[in-house]
Parts: structure tokens; C-alpha cells; sequence
């Protein structure tokens, strides 16, 4: 079963696995060593501990990540996740993801990210920015718009970047709205922005039935995850005339042949702590049980290592989209792959937010801003062009979406390091 102890370290080691797609990738095409190692190396690690005071008058010290993987394409860009298990190795594997994943949609940037060891729901909004500028001061002399735009993850939200702005723009003399993206439209956040990773999860979905001769509407989908990933997922699908059968959270999973509204569970979770758990429209079920679930799709958008060399083989769906970042070990994967599942990887399916972050910075740079409505397109055509570019490697090469993706990302960074060269 899912979580139990006969899963290897190794096999959940997020930093190993990202460098072992690396290394398979390769494989399949010719790259210097020097390169190859490069991609396997992170540029620059930060690790930060520093004093917060707390509402109680007390001090206590956090400890914070910031690493760049690779810069060759574009500044680095990358989320930051207030999380309690937050570690070196996984915010390396989720720079690394980064680095591939903005060079999958080919947009100017290299990778990064960044976390916080901290526990958020457990501190209080003055906790919360306090914690947030001391960190932004103690990572402050690696970042800036030219060198490392931070983003929302797990934990953080458009508020966050709001106190990551103001507290860099106050130590440099200068509004710098550009440093960071996912900011308050108020503050020269992008229309479209909150919704991003789970409209670029919807386009990837409905190429992927597509390609299965799945229809749309009536097909089932089963969502792990109800943040805001999860939850604009299951809403656009939603409107898509998809059947959301089975949704998780922390608090626990849902299940409702029927289907369950998206939008009425969402209203629900809100005055309820932002948790599903006891929602009287679906029966609760056992969390572990929903990756086994019978459906046309799963889209895990939770965490890493959720789908593991000991629950792989009970996977239903033909379809497996990744909405969160790294929710399936190289172990289980190839395991899927054998039994024909068509899998979307994270640094294709969840590219929307860096996407439109991108968009962000751009409009922040012109200050000119754009309507929601031509966000979205842009989004759109740059998600199906990415899309048809990973499916065309697979079938060209006859490798799985992931290894295409990751060649069609090595090559393009690659070349970027060759042309730019080796300092001195």
C-alpha cells in the first residue's frame, strides 16, 4: 500500500530522481558530459537561518532555501513554499524542474526555488510577514528582477509576494515590482494569474482525452489535491462537462459517482477551514484508495512521491496528468508506462503558472497591462504548442512524454550553454 515502508529512501529522494530523468533523457541524445553534468549540478545554494520574533515576544529561529539550478536561458525563476518538511534536496529537484519546465514551453528563464521549514497554518498574519521580510532581507543579494524572480508555492499566496516586494523595493530605494510574480493585480499582478497552473492543467487534460478518443464531457476525473491547483482544475473541467467522481485533501477524500461540484465543495471548504473534510454531498473514503480508483483520468496535485513503485499497479486510469511537481517516482512511472498509460509530466501539465508568471514580469517591465481574456489566449497557445512539441518527440523517438519533454528541454539548454559559452 500506498506510504508503507517498502518504498526505498532512494526512490523518494525528489533531488536523485530529478537528476536519474536527467540521466535517461540523455540517453536518447548526444550531450557533452561537461553539459550533462552542468544540468545535474545546481549554480548557486543559499541556506539561511534567522531570528523571527513571535506574537508571544519570544524569538525563534527558521531556516529558508533559496537555489538556482541553471541561468543559461534567463534569469532564474522559481516558487517559495512555506512547508514543514521543506529540505535542501527537494527545493534542488524543484529548481532543477524549474530549469526543464520553462524551457518545455520555451519562455527566458532558467530555475529556481525557495522554502521556508515552518508550518503556516500555525503562525499568525503578523508571524506570517514577519517571517517573510526577515527571509526576503536574508535572500535579498541573490535576487532582483534581472536575476531571480520568486513566485507563490505551496504554503505562500499573492499576500506573501506582496512583503517579498515591498521588503526588496525598500532595502534597494526603488519600487521593483518585477521581483517577484503571483503579486495582487493592485500591485502589478497579471489577470489570470491565480488561476494559470490549473487552466494550463485543463488544456494539457483535454489534449490528452483527445488523443485517447476520450470525449470530454461525461468522463470521469479523479483530483488529488484541493489548493489552488486542485481546485481550478477540478472547476475548468468542471465547466468542461467533466465528471469530478473523487477530490482529496489533507483533511481526507471524497467520492461521489455522480460527480461532485467543484464550485459548491470549494464554498464549502472556505467556512471550513479551506478543508473538504465532512462535505455531506460525496462519502468519505480512504485517501490511500484514490489513486485506485476506476476513471478516465487521475491528476495527482498534491505533492512529490505521491505515486510509488507500491500503488503504481493499482492506477486505473488511462490517463495520469501531473498537476503538482513530482507526484511520481522514475520507479513507478515505468510501471505505468508498461501498462499503456498515457502520462502528462509536471513540467509540461503544470506550466501554466510559470507561464503566466512570465507574462507578469513582462507586462511589470512594459507597465503595460493585459485583459484576462488575452492572458488566457496567450496561455492557451503557448500550452498546446508545448503540448504537440512533447507528444512529436514521444512518437518520433518512441519514448514516454516525460523523456520527450526533458530532450526537448536539454537540447534547447544545451544549445543555449554552448552558443553562451564557458567563463573564462
Amino acid at each position: 500500500m500506498f506510504g508503507e515502508n517498502m518504498v526505498g529512501a532512494g526512490e523518494l529522494n525528489p533531488y536523485e530522481n530529478a537528476k536519474k530523468q536527467i540521466d535517461r533523457a540523455c540517453e536518447h541524445i548526444h550531450v557533452d558530459g561537461g553539459v550533462k553534468a552542468w544540468l545535474k549540478t545546481c549554480e548557486k545554494e543559499l541556506s539561511v537561518n534567522f531570528p523571527v520574533r513571535m506574537d508571544d515576544g519570544g524569538v525563534r529561529i527558521f531556516t529558508g532555501y533559496r537555489v538556482q539550478h541553471n541561468t543559461a536561458r534567463g534569469p532564474a525563476k522559481g516558487g517559495i513554499r512555506f512547508a514543514s518538511d521543506v529540505n535542501m534536496d527537494e527545493v534542488r529537484a524543484l529548481a532543477i524542474w524549474m530549469t526543464i519546465k520553462c524551457a518545455v514551453v520555451n519562455i527566458p528563464y532558467g530555475g529556481a526555488k525557495g522554502g521556508i521549514t515552518c508550518e503556516p497554518t500555525a503562525l499568525s498574519d503578523g508571524e506570517k510577514e514577519r517571517l517573510t521580510r526577515r527571509f526576503t532581507y536574508e535572500i535579498a543579494p541573490i535576487i532582483g528582477p534581472e536575476k531571480d524572480i520568486p513566485a507563490p508555492d505551496v504554503g505562500t499566496d499573492g499576500q506573501i509576494m506582496a512583503w517579498m516586494m515591498d521588503t526588496y523595493s525598500i532595502l534597494n530605494g526603488h519600487d521593483y515590482y518585477g521581483v517577484v510574480t503571483g503579486k495582487p493585480t493592485r500591485l502589478g499582478g497579471s489577470r489570470g494569474r491565480e488561476s494559470a497552473t490549473g487552466r494550463g492543467v485543463m488544456f494539457c487534460t483535454l489534449e490528452a482525452m483527445k488523443k485517447r478518443g476520450i470525449e470530454p464531457r461525461g468522463a470521469r476525473a479523479v483530483i488529488q489535491g484541493f489548493g489552488n491547483v486542485g481546485s481550478w482544475t477540478a472547476k475548468l473541467l468542471h465547466e468542461q462537462g467533466v465528471k469530478i467522481v473523487a477530490i482529496s485533501d489533507i483533511s481526507g477524500a471524497l467520492y461521489n459517482a455522480k460527480g461532485i461540484d467543484p464550485n459548491d465543495l470549494y464554498e464549502y471548504a472556505l467556512k471550513n477551514k479551506k478543508l473538504i473534510k465532512g462535505y455531506p454531498k460525496a462519502e468519505a473514503i480512504d485517501e490511500k484508495k484514490i489513486f485506485s480508483l476506476d476513471c478516465d483520468v487521475l491528476i495527482p496535485a498534491a505533492r512529490e512521491n505521491q505515486i510509488t513503485s507500491e500503488n503504481a499497479n493499482s492506477v486505473k486510469a488511462p490517463i495520469v496528468i501531473e498537476a503538482a511537481n513530482g507526484p511520481t517516482t522514475p520507479e513507478a512511472e515505468k510501471i505505468l508506462l508498461e501498462k499503456g498509460v498515457l502520462l502528462i509530466p509536471d513540467i509540461l501539465a503544470n506550466a501554466g503558472g510559470v507561464t503566466v508568471s512570465y507574462f507578469e514580469w513582462v507586462q511589470n517591465r512594459e507597465s503595460l497591462y493585459w485583459k484576462e481574456d488575452e492572458v488566457n489566449e496567450r496561455l492557451r497557445a503557448i500550452m498546446l504548442e508545448s503540448f504537440n512539441d512533447c507528444l512529436r518527440y514521444s512518437e518520433e523517438r518512441r519514448v514516454g512524454v516525460r523523456d520527450a519533454a526533458y530532450i526537448l528541454a536539454i537540447e534547447r539548454i544545451a544549445d543555449a550553454i554552448k552558443v553562451r559559452g564557458v567563463f573564462p
